[in-house]
């Protein structure tokens, strides 16, 4: 079969998951970067130094897995973090030994006074300043995405048949302001000045989907990542997510379900509490994609007739079990989670440190599933 029937066929397959018709097999996807570079034997430095070598030696990745109906993304820049977690990110071969995996360095770098700041000029400007003159300031110039060679990834996917899902991340104001602020001291102002941070989350609300959508749109993403971790309700009071998390993390689901795309709802960390709120959003239209920490059969309990489930595969099975318990735990999601509404991914990304058996394994259970 060519790359383009193969691409075609592991499309329809995947969105026939979403929609919640049964497929002839339950797809699998891939979801990894740092994976990449372990996989292939190439320095984490060297993986990241330019988008088109974190393409390359991801497709390579994946040639070495052997299969997989889709990538969740196509390419990877550590930088790219910092847009989503408004922080500074240590990176290898910069601030990191070659072979040390990134890392997201939370820090005060938002004070309070900066929300009289947003308010008065608006987010935009404030957050472009921001990045550049308190999270940027002492990056590498030629590893910062504005600085660097674009490079058409999903194109270079589709030559070897695999679709890319996801045309761009976006998150709440409250992760935003929370990897600013860090945690202690945001968590503290929902406290003390709750009224001053609900208006600067309708600040900076309106300016998070909109320019995401139309990439995506222009690209050809079928997908838009929806994020949450801090946002956990296992985090965070009824009262506090109620006010402070879900009337926005709404909003940004319908933004992306009103241009024609996939919402792809990413959330780290224990959403059990407030589950049957995803009830709200259209029926086999959104993926819910969960990391572990999330009873995946509870959610099948409440939501399995509603929307496409993916997931979740530990790290610490994919990282230290052997390929046949991968294999099991696969095979017990696919038959307990799917046929019909599932999508069979890691929980969370493929850690950097997986054995390469055990992420075929869980490419085999999919496969094995006819």
């Amino acid at each position: 079969m060519g790359s383009s029937s193969m691409l075609e066929e592991r499309k329809s397959r995947i969105f026939k998951a979403v929609s919640l018709q049964r497929p002839d097999r339950v797809p699998v996807v891939l979801e990894y970067a740092g994976f990449a570079a372990f996989a292939t034997d190439t320095s984490m430095a060297e993986f990241v130094s330019t988008p088109a070598m974190a393409t390359r030696t991801m497709i390579e990745a994946y040639r070495r897995i052997g299969g997989g109906d889709a990538v969740n993304y196509g390419s990877f820049s550590p930088y790219g973090l910092s847009y989503l977690y408004s922080a500074k990110v240590r990176v290898p071969g910069v601030d990191l030994a070659p072979d040390v995996m990134w890392q997201v360095y939370e820090s005060e770098l938002m004070t309070r006074k900066d929300y009289d700041r947003i308010l008065d000029g608006g987010w935009k400007t404030f957050f472009r300043e921001y990045l550049d003159q308190r999270v940027f300031d002492d990056a590498e110039p030629a590893l910062l995405p504005k600085n660097q060679q674009k490079v058409d990834s999903l194109s270079l996917w589709a030559e070897q048949g695999v679709p890319v899902l996801s045309g761009g991340d976006v998150t709440t104001p409250f992760e935003r302001l929370c990897g600013g602020r860090s945690l202690e001291n945001f968590f503290m102002d929902l406290v003390e000045i709750p009224d001053k941070v609900q208006a600067v989350m309708d600040e900076i609300a309106p300016h998070h989907v909109k320019k995401t959508v139309q990439k995506a749109l222009n690209r050809g993403y079928p997908v838009v990542w929806v994020g949450g971790w801090r946002t956990a309700p296992a985090l965070i009071s009824p009262a506090m997510w109620e006010r402070f998390v879900w009337p926005y993390f709404r909003s940004l689901v319908n933004e992306v379900l009103d241009a024609g795309l996939i919402p792809l709802l990413h959330l780290d960390s224990n959403w059990e509490r407030e589950l049957g709120r995803f009830l709200e959003f259209p029926q086999g239209r959104v993926i819910l994609a969960l990391d572990g920490e999330t009873d995946i059969f509870k959610a099948k309990e409440i939501l399995g007739d509603h929307m496409c489930l993916m997931g979740d595969v530990p790290a610490t099975l994919l990282a230290f079990g052997s390929s046949r318990e991968v294999y099991d735990y696969s095979h017990k999601l696919i038959s307990k989670i799917g046929p019909v509404g599932f999508i069979l991914q890691s929980g969370c990304d493929i850690p950097a440190n997986a054995r390469l058996e055990n992420v075929q394994a869980m490419v085999n259970a999919a496969m094995d599933s006819h």
